[in-house]
């Protein structure tokens, strides 16, 4: 398959310039082996392999004779390092900090969890020196789509975007999330009841997208609404599933929502997690278009402004709006329909946030119209093609 350029590569490029380390987390089947193998490592190790593992695992201390024989090899010059999927042997961590810290190499650090690296009390990848970045599925930007119902089906993970046939790639994602979601996130999370595990993936990802309720989760799967919350947390820490926090103050409004949503982060692993078929109703398109548009802000977010928030606001008592973008406080509020002629009524939630926030200064509502359409003097229609735009340059 050729090569799609991704638009982390200049930043982590640039940051490797500047002598910084990298950190690059990532779900699998990201993309994260594929990028890093387009920078020239004088050294690169893949955890992935076990005899590897195993090596490293059973003495840590190799990494560092290994690369102060290249760094003096190379006349003091600091050789690149890539360690790729380093959460698998943490102890590394505590050996690379170090070759840091005496400027002995800059390293490319790949990893699919961040549950085992926060486990590690002693574990500071040094703030200032490492540049962290998350690595998404393909964005619009990346590649772009000419259905939207393709990607509401089957998602944007490269290795499925890069199979044709439809039917294969239904297969494809039947076995990742088997062997990688049921399998792999359960076994790292140490979760005993895996029938449970199990139960709350499927109901996660039916719900995800709409506002967290544990207590109902946790009456369905017979566990307490604790271990639901830390089961988001696993789900959360495997870079699985995106928290998305509501926008909840107000100058006026008393009730607004304060419970979290949960975004998965690809659409077609949600659907097949939620053992959901691929002729979903209108009303469940409109759901899932919700979603697309929103986990298209947040990977754009990602790379742009990794400080930048994607929220969403809702009063109980009737108005919502989708999502909106924060940006340092400044808001922009986005809504979200499945339609190609928007109606005045689809701009009423977007108007009275407009009037509620005075740092908001334009809407926006996302749908399916073929170009940029004015809808009132602060609201423009937007192609969902275009979402990317919609976050500040």
């Amino acid at each position: 398959m050729k090569y799609i350029p991704r638009l982390l590569e200049e930043k982590i490029r640039r940051a490797v310039a500047r002598n910084k380390s990298v950190l690059l987390f990532g779900a699998r089947q990201t993309g994260k082996t594929t990028l890093i193998h387009r920078f020239e490592a004088a050294l690169s190790i893949s955890l992935i392999r076990p005899e590897v593992r195993q090596r490293y695992e059973k003495s840590p201390e190799q990494l560092a004779g290994e690369v102060e024989a290249l760094a003096r090899r190379r006349g003091g010059a600091r050789p690149l390092v890539v360690v790729d999927e380093v959460q698998k042997v943490p102890a590394l961590l505590d050996v690379v900090q170090d070759l840091i810290d005496r400027r002995q190499a800059n390293f490319v650090l790949t990893g699919s969890s961040a549950r085992k690296l926060r486990r590690g009390a002693a574990v500071n990848l040094l703030p200032g020196r490492v540049a962290t970045f998350r690595l998404d599925p393909f964005s619009l930007r990346e590649v772009p789509a000419t259905s939207v119902e393709e990607r509401l089906l089957y998602g944007s993970l490269p290795g499925l975007l890069a199979v044709p046939n439809l039917s294969d790639r239904e297969t494809d994602l039947e076995s990742y999330v088997t062997t990688y979601l049921e399998d792999e996130v359960r076994a790292e999370a140490l979760v005993r009841r895996v029938g449970d595990f199990a139960r709350f993936l499927e109901l996660a990802a039916s719900e995800s997208g709409n506002l967290v309720n544990t207590r109902k989760l946790s009456q369905e799967i017979g566990v307490s609404h604790t271990t639901i919350a830390g089961y988001y947390q696993i789900l959360e820490d495997c870079l699985i599933a995106e928290r998305i926090e509501p926008l909840s103050h107000s100058a006026t409004r008393k009730k607004l929502t304060k419970s979290e949503k949960y975004l998965f982060f690809d659409l077609g692993v949600r659907r097949l997690a939620a053992r959901e078929g691929t002729r979903p109703s209108r009303e469940n398109f409109g759901r899932l278009f919700e979603q697309f548009v929103g986990l298209e802000l947040v990977r754009c977010a990602h790379v742009q402004h990794p400080v930048m928030k994607i929220r969403f606001w809702r009063d109980p008592d009737g108005p919502e709006v989708d999502w909106v973008i924060d940006d340092d406080g400044a808001y922009i509020p986005v809504e979200v329909k499945w339609t190609d002629r928007p109606q005045p009524g689809d701009l009423r939630a977007l108007e009275l946030f407009l009037r509620e926030y005075a740092s908001s200064k334009q809407g926006y509502l996302v749908c399916r119209v073929p170009r940029n359409t004015q809808l009132s003097p602060r609201i423009t229609a937007v192609p969902w093609q275009s979402t990317d735009e919609l976050i500040p340059g």
